[in-house]
């Protein structure tokens, strides 16, 4: 028989679905308004007359955008980043945080704590910019002229994510180990037998954190590449709102869609990939941060 809520119960629980509620429609709010600003009609975006549903709806906006080759060329370079750029941060955080989650491991203590201590204290922005220079600098001494490269590699390991995979690394019980070591498995095996599969749900939280901080890539991708053919798509978006917003561009502009509804399609053509990638993921991300955060 199911118990009846008390009173402090039933009021604790109308507030928080009240506060829950309201905070959900002011996260949703920002992109239900991008998507009816991208698709209403001039006069509405300008005049602020488009609050929540759109007006004088037409696509024109949309149509400029994907007749434009730099938009597509922007995007393949965001996908570039992206899948690269998280194969490669994946590895090197698997490999890093399996290390350090093993108590053999020679001066273990010390590497753990200077990898906590990155998170603690920054060199700062122009001792990276420099050290990322120098790294350029070798890339091309060696043949690797693509910048696209440069932002991958450069920038593939974050510190937390090594955390909480090493944590979740060392919830893995040692007996497992131990008897696919008997039977004969190499180091590599029993990392990609053993390890892996046993935590998948960390894996693919720590996968969402890189991917999306490599699709939503900005400045650095700005600073670093200098080849406007190679530029992502945050960094394209960037561009188009400098121009877009320029007084003399808006002066001769003379379309039946507003300069701001292009902008807006831009946005919405980068979200919807991460849209349309979350719900697979989203299973696994509260089970693999309360895995790879909690030690016990």
């Amino acid at each position: 028989m199911k118990r009846k809520l008390e009173i402090s119960e039933l009021i604790f629980k109308v507030i928080s679905y009240t506060l829950l509620t309201m905070f959900a429609l002011c996260c949703l709010y920002p992109f239900v308004y991008t998507i009816s600003a991208s698709i209403s009609g001039q006069h509405a975006v300008d005049y602020s007359e488009v609050v929540l549903f759109p007006k004088d709806v037409q696509f024109d906006a949309f149509r400029e955008m994907f007749t434009n080759n730099m938009f597509w060329n922007s995007y393949s370079n965001t996908l570039f980043l992206t899948v690269y750029g998280t194969i490669w941060a994946l590895l090197v955080a698997i490999l890093g945080a399996y290390a350090l989650s093993k108590k053999r491991l020679l001066f273990r203590r010390f590497f753990n704590f200077f990898l906590v201590f990155t998170m603690w204290f920054s060199a700062g922005i122009i001792p990276q910019y420099l050290n990322y220079l120098d790294t350029k600098e070798v890339f091309n001494a060696v043949g690797i002229t693509d910048d696209k490269w440069l932002v991958v590699i450069a920038m593939g390991m974050a510190a937390m994510n090594i955390i909480l995979l090493r944590n979740a690394f060392e919830g893995v019980p040692s007996d497992i180990e131990e008897a696919a070591i008997v039977d004969g498995a190499t180091e590599f095996q029993v990392l990609s037998k053993v390890y892996i599969p046993m935590s998948k749900s960390t894996i693919a939280t720590v996968a969402l954190f890189f991917g999306i901080s490599r699709w939503n890539g900005y400045y650095w991708a700005r600073q670093m590449i200098s080849n406007s053919n190679e530029h992502p798509l945050q960094v394209f978006i960037r561009l188009k709102l400098e121009e877009y917003t320029d007084p003399e561009f808006i002066a001769g502009w003379n379309e039946t869609y507003s300069s701001d509804s292009v902008i807006y399609a831009l946005i919405v053509c980068s979200v919807v990939p991460i849209l349309i990638i979350y719900p697979f993921i989203q299973k696994y991300f509260a089970k693999g941060v309360n895995v790879g955060g909690v030690k016990e």
